[in-house]
């Protein structure tokens, strides 16, 4: 079994517009850190697989992949923050394709841990729009392609996503489903404007999704407290066989498109305690798929902070903790979450 494997974006350059926060530059900063610290060229990378039609379906609907399709060969804008060019279609399909391949080979015990550096990014696509710089939700198709699965497919997954902004597509996409409980720590008030504690999932998916909208200025203290003392505990009421995690790096205090206080060494202990709850809870399967950041530096000490936490291995920041004191007021947002998960 291996330790670790990646998927890198092959021709994600092609999907560019200039002067826009989510260009080429992400990705190849992360990459450029992980060669430095050898870690980079020491782990299998897995080709995208091949999404069959029933999977794709199974997250975005037939027209909007038509209309997304079509989009894309005319390099046509989906809204003011979404923009496509004719290879978009293409490597929107292999980023969804390798975020699966990494589920997949996680899942299926051929490597310990996988990290999908997708791009474009996913967690905002829901089953019938593109938005919030995303055309496929990636992790959303990766949790399919296992779900489908003829022959031992998981009952249940979990998603937790640490982006900065509130997972919104892939809520919508599972929020009537019993497979799939997702969880969201995020910036609010923020774009896109969802996620509040009262969405908690409906119908057979009733008690399945979960927020926690934390308010800015949020640090390491505040996000290390909502996942002990939420988080965790909810995974281990839903008792998920496997572990996905929307990455996005965007929540750390350099970024420039939130306002939240936490440091690559808290984006680290995040990972690190998500890993030894999966190594005690689901036989160690966890993986994780890059959503949104936009500070280079950033990015490379959170990316590299998580590798080393999914491998055990130590690592110091660079960056170091935001300047300043951190906000308290996610006190009264754990208070309330905890009163509704816990109390009710």
């Amino acid at each position: 079994m291996n330790q670790l494997v990646f998927f890198y974006p092959q021709g994600h350059e092609a999907h560019f517009e200039p002067g826009h926060p989510e260009r080429p530059e992400r990705i190849e900063a992360v990459r450029e850190a992980l060669q430095q610290a050898g870690r980079w060229a020491a782990y299998p990378h897995l080709e995208p697989l091949n999404l069959p039609d029933p999977v794709l379906h199974g997250v975005h609907t037939p027209a909007y992949l038509a209309f997304l399709r079509a989009a894309s060969a005319r390099g046509e804008s989906l809204d003011l923050d979404t923009y496509t060019r004719p290879a978009s279609w293409r490597l929107a399909l292999n980023a969804a394709g390798g975020a699966a391949a990494v589920a997949w080979a996680v899942w299926s015990g051929e490597a310990r841990r996988g990290f999908a550096l997708t791009r474009p990014p996913g967690h905002h696509a829901t089953s019938s729009r593109g938005m919030g710089f995303c055309l496929l939700n990636n992790i959303a198709i990766a949790a399919q392609y296992l779900l489908s699965r003829p022959a031992g497919a998981p009952r249940r997954l979990a998603i937790v996503d640490l982006d900065l902004h509130h997972g919104n597509g892939t809520q919508e996409i599972f929020y009537t489903r019993p497979e799939v409980f997702f969880c969201s720590l995020h910036q609010s008030p923020l774009y896109p404007g969802t996620g509040s504690l009262a969405e908690r999932g409906l119908g057979a998916g009733a008690g399945l999704t979960a927020n926690l909208p934390l308010p800015p200025g949020t640090g390491d203290q505040g996000y290390r407290a909502a996942l002990d003392e939420v988080v965790l505990p909810l995974l281990d009421r839903c008792e998920p066989e496997m572990l996905l995690v929307s990455l996005g790096y965007d929540a750390h205090w350099r970024d420039p498109l939130g306002s939240m206080r936490l440091s690559a060494a808290g984006y680290g202990a995040l990972i690190g305690r998500l890993v030894r709850w999966a190594d005690e809870r689901c036989s160690g399967r966890i993986a994780l798929i890059l959503e949104g950041g936009y500070d280079h530096m950033a990015g490379q000490a959170c990316c590299q902070a998580a590798v080393a936490e999914l491998l055990g291995a130590p690592w110091s920041d660079p960056l170091g903790p935001a300047p300043g004191s951190e906000s308290d007021g996610w006190e009264a947002t754990l208070a309330a979450a905890k009163r509704i998960w816990f109390e009710s």
